[in-house]
C-alpha cells in the first residue's frame, strides 16, 4: 500500500505487563529471528521529538485527528555515529517514514535554530518542509523520549515486532548527547508497550502466537506520554533549547 509515493504500513500497539512480554518472547524466539541491531538484549532509542508554536502534535493526537505527522530526531544507545532526522506521518492504523541522515554539526544548527539552510536546500522534500515549518510554524524541540526496545522480524509480510519498556522523558534540553540531561520516568516500570508492524499482511503463525486478539489495540503515542510528564514538570515551558534550565 503506497500514499503520495510513500510505502505506508500499518501499525498497531497494545500495553502488556512484564509477565505477558517474557511469555510472548518465549513464543516469538521458535518463530522469528531478533533483528540484527536489537539481538537479545534490544538497544537504547533517544528521540527528541519537535512541535509547533500551536502544539499541533500534541493537540491532534489528544484529539484522535487521523492524518498527522511528527518531527523527531533519533539516536541509537546515546551515540552519535547515527543520527536521523525523520517524519512519521499517520494515517487512520497505517504509517509512512522519511529519513535523512544529519552529522552531529547539523543537529545542533537544528536544535539551536541557526543555519539551517542545508534543510531547505536537501535533495528530500521532507527536510524542505521542516524548514518551511520552523520558519513560519515556529517548530522547536519540544521533549526528550527514552526508551529501551526488543525487536523481532520476520520477511514474510516485512513483519516488525517490538518491545517497548522503561519508557523516560527527557525534560531539560534539547541536547540528546548532554549526559546530565534531566530523565524522569514516563512510563510504570512493569509496563510495557508491544508493537505490530507490517506492509500487506501478516502470517498466521505470528498471529497465533501473538494471541493479539485477546488485547485491545490502542492508541498509544510515547511523545504525549512524556509531554505530559515534561508539562507537569515545568508547564510554563513550550520548547526545549540546547542550554538546559
Amino acid at each position: 500500500m503506497h500514499y503520495k509515493g510513500h510505502q505506508l504500513r500499518h501499525e498497531f500497539k497494545y500495553y502488556i505487563n512484564y509477565h505477558e512480554y517474557t511469555y510472548l518472547k518465549a513464543r516469538l524466539e521458535g518463530i522469528m529471528a531478533y533483528d540484527k541491531n536489537s539481538g537479545k538484549d534490544g538497544y537504547h532509542i533517544r528521540s527528541l521529538y519537535f512541535d509547533d508554536v500551536y502544539d499541533t502534535a500534541l493537540n491532534e493526537k489528544m484529539s484522535g485527528v487521523q492524518f498527522r505527522q511528527k518531527y523527531r530526531i533519533r539516536i541509537y544507545n546515546k551515540q552519535d555515529d547515527v543520527i536521523k532526522l525523520e517524519r512519521k506521518e499517520k494515517y487512520s492504523d497505517t504509517i509512512s517514514k522519511e529519513s535523512l541522515t544529519l552529522s552531529k554539526e547539523q543537529f545542533y544548527h537544528i536544535i539551536e535554530n541557526d543555519n539551517i539552510d542545508f534543510l531547505l536546500h536537501s535533495e528530500k522534500e521532507m527536510p524542505q518542509q521542516m524548514f518551511w515549518h520552523i520558519r513560519t510554524r515556529q517548530l522547536a524541540p519540544a521533549v526528550v523520549v527514552d526508551y529501551q526496545r526488543e525487536v523481532f522480524t520476520c520477511e514474510e509480510g516485512n513483519v516488525r515486532i517490538t518491545f517497548d519498556k522503561n519508557l523516560e522523558a527527557g525534560i531539560d534540553t534539547a541536547d540528546i548527547f548532554d549526559p546530565k540531561m534531566t530523565i524522569v520516568q514516563a512510563f510504570p516500570p512493569d509496563a510495557l508497550i508491544l508493537e505490530v508492524k507490517y506492509d500487506d499482511y501478516i502470517p498466521d503463525y505470528i498471529l497465533n502466537a501473538l494471541q493479539i486478539h485477546s488485547h485491545k489495540k490502542e492508541a498509544i503515542s510515547k511523545y504525549v506520554y512524556c509531554r505530559m510528564v515534561q508539562l507537569k514538570w515545568n508547564p510554563a515551558r513550550r520548547v526545549l533549547r540546547k542550554e538546559r534550565y
